[in-house]
């Protein structure tokens, strides 16, 4: 084609400056004032030519003189030649290279030349190839400030739509890639906490949900119609080939459910109707799960995967990758925990085998260290509990490692999580889970916590337990044969028992002592020599060489220890160290924390009183058996 000499030296010069889409190329353009007439030079030469002979000098000039005529707003004039009926061809190859100036327009909704933008961008979104509308697109959701985020979604959600669904029975990888980006983009977002951040949406994040639920339901519709017309479309080849197609988009639909279940659904805490009457995370939680209905995944099955053998799934997507644990949980705690799409669930599932399934859920939060799994595990497990009767459970589901593991997750949760609601809460649960076992698994559940629990804390508190059972099992018409004679008697041994001797350290091992101590006075004041039904009278000298005479005897020398300390640190304060100084005592091996003398004092003085109130506890249970022994 030819062209006037000016304009082709012109396009000389921009050429040499159009080595790429660099801020440099761009600022020289607006210095000399071209870019106007270099898009209409590079239009008009490309006018006759076929798109697949446009030059790679074609699409760098285009892309800069028409982003650049944008920002320097001749948008009505860039309008004018997208429109222009001689130039289609030219848009549908180049014209997606003007998104990124155009997008940023829209999203700051100020400029005047919004409404010319906006017809731009729609008539791109019309005429360019969908493939490269994608990418360029997808390129603008990139941010980092969740204003930025939610801004760019709730722009562009709709206009990927509208380019996935000219695809074609084709989308399906693409379509996985554009919810994947946007799922990356969410996770960005803060979370709301509180029911006020979740009713005034203050992170955004609600608006971003809604978003994404509009923008996946036509998928979601297609594959609903998929699935029900599945049996038909495989009874010959063309049908088999096409039901591929359709398995590929429920894969990505199944993958970006297994994607929100995880984050934000596992991550946020929903509030409940009562709290919150309109709760578009709560909305959410239900789309997905209705989502995973449409596209013929079975919630019980996917609830229930731990103990339901599950058919062979035909992809290239292995079991545990296609269904996340962590995924599969989170959709369990929206079942039982919040009831959501509960009526889906046949009745036929009994509470036991929804607390067995649901104890490998269980483990996988209990296990976490984020509190917000810790509490959703503690939540399901509550809820699971709940349905069960009060002293039901056999002692062969011990045999089950979740039913062991789960305990010990407990156990780490009352002791070393930093948040006290969450410990409280865990010994509320833990104590729940005792009164569902019925005496025999109560009986091999103490004996296991005893060996493994290894604190204190705990394992008073397991004592605590041990004699109530006792107390129940003498109450008149109560007897069984776990809590009393030649079975509780083995368990007797582990309960009153010094783990080091003489030199266990009484003061970490309190706990445990003192239950030790009550249960043995109580079986002593409870159990009369002459029925002896617990057995602690023909054993009461074994326990006296093992228990009460190496604690008395531990109990004299951490007195002797301690009332040696306690005078050195009086001496000490008498020679007149300062007040506010701070001292270092050691006990045994280790050194007490840094304190001022008054702390140390206390602090010493506490523990001598520790060690006679175990010896006041002592000589109590010593005078009960001289007196009912010599009845």
């Amino acid at each position: 084609m030819l062209r006037q000499a000016g304009k082709d030296n012109s396009s000389v010069q921009l050429a040499a400056l159009s080595s790429g889409l660099q801020c440099e190329d761009k600022l020289l353009l607006k210095t000399a004032g071209m870019a106007l007439e270099q898009l209409s030079d590079v239009v008009q030469r490309c006018q006759a030519l076929p798109d697949d002979n446009y030059t790679t000098e074609d699409h760098d000039v285009f892309t800069i003189a028409g982003q650049t005529c944008i920002e320097e707003g001749h948008s009505a004039q860039v309008l004018s030649i997208m429109l222009d009926d001689k130039n289609q061809e030219i848009v549908r190859c180049m014209g997606w290279n003007l998104l990124p100036p155009l997008i940023q327009v829209l999203l700051k909704r100020e400029d005047k030349n919004l409404s010319q933008c906006l017809a731009i961008f729609n008539h791109l979104l019309q005429t360019c190839r969908p493939k490269e509308l994608l990418i360029g697109l997808l390129e603008q959701l990139e941010h980092d400030d969740p204003v930025d985020i939610a801004e760019s979604l709730h722009l562009l959600l709709n206009p990927l739509q509208t380019v996935l669904l000219c695809l074609g029975s084709r989308k399906a990888s693409s379509l996985g890639m554009t919810l994947s980006s946007v799922l990356d983009q969410v996770s960005k977002l803060p979370l709301p906490v509180t029911k006020e951040q979740e009713e005034d949406d203050v992170f955004l994040l609600c608006r971003c949900c809604t978003d994404l639920t509009n923008f996946v339901r036509p998928f979601v519709q297609e594959a609903r119609l998929n699935t029900f017309n599945c049996n038909e479309s495989t009874e010959n080849m063309a049908g088999e080939l096409e039901g591929s197609k359709e398995d590929e988009l429920r894969t990505e639909l199944l993958k970006f459910c297994m994607k929100t279940l995880s984050h934000p659904l596992l991550e946020v805490q929903l509030k409940d109707p009562d709290t919150l009457a309109l709760s578009p995370l709560r909305n959410f939680a239900t789309e997905i799960l209705e989502t995973l209905s449409a596209i013929g995944e079975s919630l019980p099955g996917l609830v229930f995967q731990p103990l339901l053998k599950r058919k062979q799934v035909s992809g290239f997507l292995e079991e545990e990758v296609r269904y996340p644990k962590e995924s599969l949980a989170s959709l369990a705690h929206l079942v039982f925990v919040h009831h959501l799409t509960a009526d889906t669930f046949p009745s036929v599932f009994s509470p036991v085998f929804t607390l067995r399934s649901n104890m490998e859920h269980i483990h996988l939060l209990l296990s976490r260290t984020e509190e917000s799994r810790i509490q959703k595990g503690l939540e399901l497990y509550e809820k699971s509990l709940v349905r069960v009767d009060d002293n039901s459970l056999p002692a062969d589901l011990l045999e089950i490692k979740t039913f062991l593991k789960v305990p010990q997750d407990l156990v780490k949760v009352m002791t070393i999580c930093p948040q006290h609601g969450l410990r409280t809460r865990g010994l509320k649960v833990f104590q729940m889970s005792i009164d569902k076992f019925d005496t025999q698994a109560k009986y091999n559940f103490f004996q296991y916590m005893l060996k493994t629990s290894k604190h204190s804390g705990v394992e008073g508190y397991v004592i605590k337990n041990i004699k109530n059972q006792v107390d129940s099992a003498l109450q008149p018409g109560n007897s069984n044969t776990w809590f009393e004679g030649v079975h509780l008697l083995p368990l007797l041994r582990k309960v009153l028992s010094l783990p080091d001797g003489p030199e266990t350290d009484l003061l970490q091992y309190l706990d445990r002592i003192m239950e030790s101590l009550n249960l043995l006075r109580y079986l002593v004041i409870r159990d009369k020599v002459t029925e002896n039904q617990t057995g602690i009278w023909t054993e009461l000298y074994k326990i006296e060489d093992t228990f009460t005479k190496p604690l008395r005897v531990g109990v004299n020398m951490s007195r002797a220890h301690y009332e040696k300390e306690l005078q050195n640190t009086v001496e000490s304060k008498r020679k007149k160290v300062k007040e506010n100084s701070v001292l270092s005592v050691s006990v045994g091996d280790e050194k007490l924390p840094n304190m001022t003398s008054e702390s140390q004092i206390q602090a010493l003085h506490s523990a001598l009183h520790t060690f006679d109130m175990i010896e006041s506890v002592l000589v109590r249970i010593e005078e009960l058996t001289e007196v009912k022994e010599a009845l």
